[in-house]
């Protein structure tokens, strides 16, 4: 167990999730000796949305002019050269942002323009919640279309299956920024108080200005939060989570040492996975909703 001021987290290691994979089982089995009533239950987005089939194989997608133009001039000299040092990025991703691959780029940004829109496509990453890092070759999840439905789903099971009582958090690495009580984020929620707006401009503001910003609780079900517990939440179980093969593209084909799509579903199976997070509170009850 990890202990975090009021809370207690354990990381739950399992098999990747490749597309098919019944993750319901699969999350029940894991954590059967070990969730109590009452826990939090945080699942990753990407894992579940690749578990469901959610994926997009980039390889096969025709860019459009639009999309070879904003790899082309966009990333490559307004984020490498402008909003990059504006948004404090690393320097090493803005070195990658001046050098962004055109073909694979382009393809990208035609699956951003088609599923997320254009203000979406602008960003220089995760786009609408959009993201290639843990999958192989040219693949890329999609943002799960119902989040609520399905950690109501997970919920459920887990109260058939185990008989358990949980509150199940469905999370994404993506980030929520936070100015005093306004809670704003560039991808799609469904968790009550944290607003969808914006697309790259919510991500160049929330950059800019250096607010606070934590992971992006994307649905909840099971019980009743404030949004600032439930990021916090989030954000604790998304550190305690790691970054399975990589947080980026760039950094998971640098740790396989192979080109940008050259990783493969052997090579990410051999990597510690832990797409659930148990989150435990200290001395306090969490309300459950009917």
């Amino acid at each position: 167990m990890i202990r975090v001021a009021r809370y207690l987290l354990r990381p739950v290691i399992t098999k990747y999730w490749k597309p098919g994979e019944n993750f319901l089982e699969e999350i029940a089995v894991s954590v059967e000796n070990i969730v109590k009533d009452g826990d939090f239950l945080t699942v990753s987005e990407k894992a579940v949305s690749t578990a469901l089939g959610n994926i997009v194989n980039e390889e096969k997608v025709e860019p459009s002019c639009l999309a070879r133009l904003i790899a082309k001039y966009w990333m490559r000299l307004v984020w490498g050269y402008f909003l990059g040092v504006m948004c404090h990025l690393y320097k090493r991703t803005v070195q990658r942002l001046r050098e962004y691959p055109l073909i694979e780029g382009s393809r990208h940004k035609q699956v951003a323009l088609h599923h997320a829109g254009f203000l979406s496509a602008l960003m220089h990453g995760s786009e609408g919640g959009i993201d290639g890092s843990n999958l192989p070759y040219s693949y890329v999840s999609l943002p799960l279309p119902n989040p609520q439905e399905v950690a109501e789903k997970i919920r459920l099971f887990i109260r058939r299956k185990l008989r358990r009582e949980v509150c199940v958090m469905i999370v994404d690495t993506d980030k929520t920024y936070s100015l005093l009580n306004f809670h704003f984020t560039p991808r799609p929620t469904a968790v009550k108080g944290i607003c969808s707006i914006g697309g790259v401009i919510s991500y160049i503001a929330g950059r800019f200005l250096r607010l606070k910003r934590k992971a992006t609780p994307v649905a909840i079900a099971g019980c009743r939060l404030n949004v600032e517990e439930a990021l916090h939440i989030a954000e604790i179980a998304n550190r305690a989570r790691g970054v399975g093969a990589g947080r980026t593209v760039w950094d998971m084909a640098d740790i396989f040492d192979v080109r940008l799509t050259g990783v493969s579903w052997e090579m990410l199976r051999k990597v510690k996975h832990k797409p659930i997070v148990i989150v435990r509170r200290k001395g306090r009850h969490v309300r459950k909703t009917r």
